[in-house]
């Protein structure tokens, strides 16, 4: 029963977070907001949406660990499961900006989130405001210098949309997005306690692993269609978002505690390991290209991690 309420749930935070995506492009293109705002808000936001709900409602739900859980294994998953992945499936090839831009800001919101976590085992408010702060500067750095990067990412079927279509997909996607919340932490905590393992466990794979599900789909059709796919910039900006945003806001509207040490003395550490590990693989044995033997690594990487947390 509780797999069904978790499978359940991440199915509605799916199509709540593809309906409130299309929704959203589709309102900032009726009010003519230019695409490079909604590049680098609407959309990051709107694909940052299912991971920022959940934890939104576990942190509510005093489930803290969970929704640390969420963020840590999403973006440990982000890089070793779905990176991993599609490398295996095709090559590809990385941008300038990865050194310039993605990655030095990646590792500095890791290590932020570290610093603020190991103080005092908490993110409080004004740790959220800085974390959201520093994302502001992050988004206004790419709107100036970043712009043509920023169009590329807009979704291939952003076409206008009238006005009931956009106020019913809102509605549907936002209800979506709260019902799967709640399917999905209801499911998790149960199965927590029904197989004696922590909220954290469950966090940083089951849940992790089902919000990255988007991502791995994306990237895996891409290839498989021969197109143009997801880009290791895309999936770094999806590790930011998670930290900045997701955890910035949801500290700033309660704060974010942790219970489970594992979170602080494991999986933290594993999530900043394969976070610095990418850089190297990008420039050795090829330099800005990632091939199967880098793929392999990650994901046999991510499959010690599971398999080390449970």
């Amino acid at each position: 029963m509780n797999f069904l309420l978790i499978v359940g749930g991440l199915i509605l935070l799916i199509l709540g977070g593809n309906w409130l995506l299309k929704s959203a492009v589709a309102l900032s293109l009726k009010l003519d907001i230019p695409k490079i705002i909604i590049g680098m808000t609407v959309v990051s936001f709107a694909t940052s949406a299912p991971e920022l709900i959940v934890s939104i409602n576990a942190a509510l739900s005093g489930s803290s660990d969970l929704a640390l859980g969420n963020v840590i294994g999403s973006n440990i998953a982000n890089l070793g499961l779905v990176l991993g992945i599609t490398l295996l499936l095709g090559t590809m090839n990385v941008q300038k900006s990865f050194y310039k831009i993605d990655w030095p800001v990646m590792m500095i919101a890791s290590v932020l989130l570290f610093l603020f976590l190991n103080g005092d085992n908490i993110i409080n408010q004004t740790e959220g405001i800085i974390l959201f702060s520093f994302l502001v500067v992050f988004l206004i750095y790419l709107l100036r210098f970043q712009k043509t990067a920023v169009v590329d990412e807009l979704p291939e079927d952003d076409e206008p949309l009238p006005l009931y279509k956009i106020v019913l997909f809102l509605f549907i996607g936002g209800l979506g997005l709260w019902s799967g919340s709640e399917l999905l932490i209801k499911g998790a905590t149960s199965l927590a306690q029904e197989f004696g393992v922590s909220e954290r466990v469950i966090g940083v794979t089951v849940v992790s692993i089902g919000t990255s599900i988007p991502e791995l789909a994306a990237s895996i059709i891409a290839v498989l269609k021969k197109e143009k796919a997801i880009s290791l910039g895309n999936l770094i900006g999806s590790n930011v978002f998670n930290i900045l945003a997701v955890l910035g806001i949801t500290s700033m509207i309660t704060p974010v505690a942790v219970t489970d040490q594992g979170l602080l003395t494991d999986d933290i550490f594993w999530m900043l390991g394969i976070s610095f590990l990418i850089f190297p693989l990008v420039f050795f044995p090829k330099k800005l290209q990632l091939g199967w033997r880098e793929g392999l690594i990650l994901l046999t990487g991510y499959l010690v991690f599971i398999y080390v947390t449970i």
